[in-house]
């Protein structure tokens, strides 16, 4: 039976595996989401800067308390800017620096592209050009059409480009599915990869969100969506011997009533959160995970198990098997918090090597109890930097073709316009001059009005003109103060 999770309006399933199969998919209601999408088509209905239906999700307008001064904002997003355009020299001699600007939260008008560079998608697609359009002009394989066709309305049901049965959220679905079933027909598809898929192209166009796709099946998360989950399974060991470490308490809780770990990090995992936590720390735990890698996801798993299993006096009220899932099931808000979560797992010591060290243990112990794996996955890459070492991208394959056109002293140099006057290149010795330390506090000075804050408007030109949204309509409102108008500027 399905259920409406708190978390993100998020319709969440009990059976035990994510397999793109006809019978675990029958297990599903589906009614549950039937009466309350339908008849939201054609009524005009308010939407938080996510782009959820208002109340859909909860927490969404609480998550994020300490929203960022539209003008330090503005500061990012001319940073991020810069970054973009000279990629390959910020990943060879700035990654720290990078990383630190993905844990403070991507500007959500720059996030989309930012998430494709990151994770090598961008490459991927330079060196692939037209391989998406192949695949999305060929029919498909039958037997994972009609499943693909099924679970298109379970995924994000609620917000507002998937709300709509048939609408073009739902149709860019099928299509980055289908693609990938034909790029992968050893693999086929699974369900998890659904909400993968759709949290993609909340920010970015069906090709960019198929090679994003792509790129987390085959570097971030190899095996995890293969037939038997035999991946899934090995790292809910590793987690539960990182666990140990990180906490006793909670490790000699779970050990004790016999609580496997494939029965409470299997979504976690394979759906990267976007199921379980509210939608601002999805957004900021994606934006580290696509530069760091899966012991982003490891670290936010340890986090949520010890905070709610890491004392004695928590573990009083729940004594048995059955409360303890309980639980897991319905975390509290206070530790899923965007700022807490986030700040946790940046604090929380377990880096890449403690993962593999585990990984290459857990992989001993699982051949001398069930054998050699079934499915061979490739090595999985540590995050951006080991993805970009191992395939090495060339300038043309990095070059931008923008969807926002900024004439920013950052830019404008870089992108080969207008020759930067004496005044553009004041403000960049000022910006660039400065130590690391006094940049970031210059970025963090709230209310601190900075001559980059001083840019002309922008020009925002929308790649999808057959979608684009009312003047009025909320996803526009409050755009003029940034260059970010929201996260709902889905194609940005």
């Amino acid at each position: 039976m399905a259920r409406i999770q708190q978390g993100n309006g998020l319709l969440s399933s009990e059976s035990k595996s994510f397999r793109g199969t006809t019978e675990s998919v029958d297990k599903l209601d589906d009614n549950s989401s039937e009466s309350a999408v339908n008849g939201l088509d054609n009524t005009e209905v308010q939407t938080d800067k996510y782009g959820f239906i208002e109340g859909a999700q909860q927490y969404s307008s609480n998550s994020s308390a300490e929203d960022v001064p539209p003008e330090i904002l503005r500061q990012r997003e001319a940073k991020w800017l810069d970054m973009l355009n000279n990629w390959d020299k910020w990943m060879a001699k700035r990654h720290k620096k990078v990383k630190v600007r993905c844990q403070k939260g991507i500007p959500p008008s720059l996030r989309g592209r930012a998430w494709l560079y990151l994770s090598g998608g961008k490459v991927k697609k330079e060196q692939n050009l037209g391989k998406f359009q192949e695949l999305d002009s060929q029919p498909g394989d039958p037997r994972w059409l009609d499943v693909i066709e099924k679970d298109l309305h379970r995924q994000f049901p609620f917000h507002e480009m998937f709300v709509a049965r048939g609408g073009h959220g739902q149709q860019d679905l099928f299509r980055v599915l289908k693609a990938y079933t034909l790029h992968r027909p050893e693999e086929g598809y699974c369900q998890a990869q659904a909400p993968i898929a759709a949290v993609l192209l909340m920010h970015m166009p069906a090709e960019d969100a198929f090679w994003g796709l792509v790129q987390i099946c085959e570097k971030y998360l190899p095996g995890y969506y293969s037939a038997g989950l035999e991946a899934i399974q090995l790292d809910g060991e590793i987690l539960f011997a990182l666990l140990k470490r990180a906490s006793p308490v909670a490790h000699r809780h779970l050990k004790k009533h016999k609580i496997e770990p494939i029965l409470y990090m299997t979504e976690w995992f394979m759906c990267a959160f976007s199921r379980t936590l509210p939608w601002a720390s999805v957004l900021r735990v994606w934006d580290m995970f696509f530069c760091e890698g899966v012991k982003i996801i490891f670290r936010v798993g340890l986090v949520l198990l010890r905070c709610m299993l890491g004392s004695q006096e928590k573990l009083k009220a729940y004594q048995g098997q059955y409360e303890t899932m309980e639980l897991l099931r319905h975390i509290e808000p206070r530790y899923m918090h965007e700022t807490f979560l986030v700040n946790e797992v940046i604090e929380l010591q377990v880096s890449e090597r403690d993962v593999e060290k585990e990984h290459l243990s857990q992989l001993r112990r699982w051949k001398e109890t069930r054998g050699e794996l079934h499915a061979k996955s490739p090595p999985r890459m540590h995050g951006a930097r080991a993805i970009m070492s191992a395939e090495p991208p060339s300038r043309q394959d990095l070059r931008q073709n923008p969807t926002i056109i900024v004439e920013s002293p950052v830019a404008v140099e870089n992108d080969g316009g207008r020759p930067a006057s004496a005044d553009d290149k004041k403000v960049k010795k000022k910006t660039k001059g400065k130590g690391e330390k006094e940049e970031e506090a210059q970025d963090e000075e709230r209310g601190q009005t900075a001559a980059v804050a001083e840019l002309p408007p922008v020009e925002v030109t929308n790649p999808y003109p057959a979608l684009a949204e009312p003047e009025d309509s909320p996803s526009t409102l409050g755009s003029q103060q940034s260059l970010s108008s929201g996260e709902h500027d889905t194609y940005l």
